[in-house]
């Protein structure tokens, strides 16, 4: 499937150019790993930059988007991995989430979303349907992009209504009656790219150049972010649990 077969092109193009950094996609999925548990969907997956991490370890899961032609995509990708439980057309601010989604409902030991619910309004009706497709005990894991103060055409292109911190991401949650089992921030390093590339030089998209160049170096990213203790960086985590 092209770019033109896509209704989001810079969503796309972003994608591809991070789908070929390899490091970085485990790095993040290492960050993420040890807070999943048993059977679980990711919200959001896109190409499957990080699901394909998730099929290789037998995790069981099953991978959900809002758009149809990335569900496709991840259907011919991944349909020889016998862990996959199924590839489905997800909108996590359905009108009609409950009905539509009833076989979901109260479903999964975890559920994470990586970048998604930036790009939701209303995003505390996305965490409150995540919480929905949970069983109880369950594991919501929500990565986000980091401080309104970074927000430059990177994220307009991307359609991101907004930026998070640690204490925004967390109230969320706590709004929605999850209890918070870990925050942190991640990529300490990715904001100088990030400000340089999107607000300096002005920038709309990732340059695939800097993404190689920084996927290379993801040991001492690593290692600049145990240093800084995980009290600064590009994306917010938080984990919560049902």
């Amino acid at each position: 499937m092209n770019l033109k077969a896509y209704s989001d092109k810079k969503g796309k193009e972003t994608l591809d150019i991070i789908s070929e950094a390899d490091d970085f996609n485990r790095w993040m999925f290492e960050t993420i790993f040890p807070f999943t548990k048993g059977k679980i969907l990711e919200a959001g997956s896109g190409l499957g930059n990080i699901s394909k991490f998730f099929l290789q370890e037998d995790c069981e899961i099953m991978l959900t988007d809002f758009r149809s032609e990335y569900c496709l995509t991840l259907i011919e990708k991944f349909k020889s991995f016998p862990n996959l439980l199924g590839v489905n057309n997800i909108d996590l601010i359905h009108p009609d989430f409950d009905n539509i989604y009833l076989k979901y409902l109260n479903s999964f030991d975890t559920v994470f979303a990586l970048n998604v619910i930036e790009h939701i309004e209303d995003d505390n009706l996305a965490i409150q349907n995540c919480k929905k497709l949970l069983k109880e005990k369950g594991n919501l894991i929500i990565l986000v992009p980091s401080y309104d103060s970074l927000y430059n055409k990177f994220d307009e292109e991307l359609g991101h209504f907004r930026r998070y911190t640690r204490q925004s991401l967390s109230e969320l949650f706590i709004k929605n009656n999850l209890k918070i089992l870990h925050s942190q921030y991640f990529n300490f390093f990715g904001i100088l790219g990030w400000f340089l590339s999107g607000k300096v030089l002005g920038k709309d998209t990732i340059p695939s150049s800097q993404m190689k160049l920084y996927n290379k170096m993801v040991p001492i990213w690593k290692i600049m972010d145990k240093l800084s203790m995980h009290r600064v960086g590009l994306s917010t985590i938080v984990i919560g649990q049902k």
